[in-house]
């Protein structure tokens, strides 16, 4: 992609206190146009069941607005809401939920080219605003589709403050991993002849820095749900600017994406697995590592391998694997040797780290 194709930003990036119960007057304040259009909501069963107050309350407010309870987060679904979509001339997308929701209605959007409004439920991952969305294609066989970045992005503080604490803190290490993954990204630069997009670089990198160096260290707090939401929208907008993943994927997501293909069975979100491959990740590089260690075990971030149901000879296995799930991803594992030996020390320290 050249570095003058033309990239989508979101109009509306709302972050407030009950966004949820006045998101028909932040559209209004935006995007006047879309009130009135036909509207479709997608979220999950159990979402509607346990946020039934809110879901009916955003239904109304846009014209009683069909609630869709999507059954998986699939392609085949995606295309199957596009369908309904474009079928009944339904012109909004609203996704409410956590990252399998918002990639299943973003692509539905996408594809119908409906006005896509994501309002999360948690911060898990930088999907939220990425133009990705990772979808099952046959089974549990993963894709990732390139797509649309959302019109509109509404979080509502107290939907997050009172979501699992494990699901913030996926959010955080998808955050974290931009340092290992701008690495990465340089080094493909040097080894090809395509350019690192300055602007996206700078806003991953804000994105990272805004989270490591944030003094509020309660992750329950106003100001550092902010902070985390409009880190993991720049992360998406760097993606959607440099036209591709490289500014927010590198090895430690290749880890990740080798625990998710070949180990299905460990259980460990995507943001804790890229959050554990960081740590290996930057030994590789040759960057230090203390103080990653030092903020993951602020935020009581686990990194024990063995914490997760990871033994020695899988996480060996899981580096190894690493470099062969994307082929075509320069990284700086093309250009080392595993050691098990390395990898056995790196696993006793992660080990250690408590």
């Amino acid at each position: 992609m050249n570095q003058h194709t033309r990239f989508n930003l979101p109009i509306c990036l709302a972050v407030e206190e009950d966004a949820f119960f006045h998101s028909d007057e932040i559209i209004k304040r935006y995007i006047p146009d879309i009130i009135g259009q036909k509207t479709i909501v997608i979220s999950e069963e159990f979402l509607i069941g346990i946020y039934k107050e809110k879901i009916d309350d955003i239904s109304r407010d846009f014209g009683n607005a069909e609630i869709v309870a999507m059954k998986a987060a699939s392609f085949d679904e995606a295309v199957s809401i596009a369908k309904k979509v474009c079928v009944e001339d339904i012109k909004v997308i609203i996704g409410i939920g956590g990252g399998r929701v918002l990639d299943t209605a973003k692509y539905a959007a996408h594809i119908s080219k409906a006005v896509y409004i994501c309002m999360p439920t948690s911060l898990s991952n930088d999907s939220l605003a990425s133009p990705f969305s990772v979808l099952e294609t046959y089974g549990k066989a993963r894709k990732t589709f390139a797509c649309k970045i959302p019109t509109a992005i509404i979080v509502d503080t107290n939907m997050i403050i009172n979501a699992p604490v494990g699901q913030t803190l996926s959010g955080i290490g998808d955050t974290i991993a931009k340092h290992t993954a701008l690495y990465d990204w340089k080094l493909s630069a040097s080894k090809t002849s395509t350019q690192v997009d300055d602007f996206a670089y700078a806003l991953s990198r804000m994105s990272f820095d805004s989270v490591y160096h944030c003094d509020q260290r309660d992750m329950k707090s106003r100001v550092f749900i902010r902070i985390l939401s409009r880190a993991l929208v720049m992360g998406g907008l760097a993606m959607e600017i440099a036209g591709s993943s490289r500014p927010c994927s590198g090895s430690e997501h290749l880890f990740a994406h080798a625990i998710e293909e070949y180990y299905p069975d460990i259980k460990i979100s995507h943001g804790l697995a890229v959050a554990l491959g960081t740590i290996p990740a930057c030994i590789f590089q040759g960057q230090e590592i203390d103080g990653i260690l030092g903020f993951f075990k602020a935020h009581g971030l686990v990194v024990d391998p063995a914490s997760y149901g990871i033994t020695k000879d899988m996480f060996a296995d899981m580096w190894e694997k690493a470099r062969t799930v994307r082929t075509g991803r320069i990284t700086v594992l093309d250009g080392i040797k595993h050691d098990r030996v390395q990898l056995d020390e790196i696993y006793s320290r992660m080990a250690e780290a408590k």
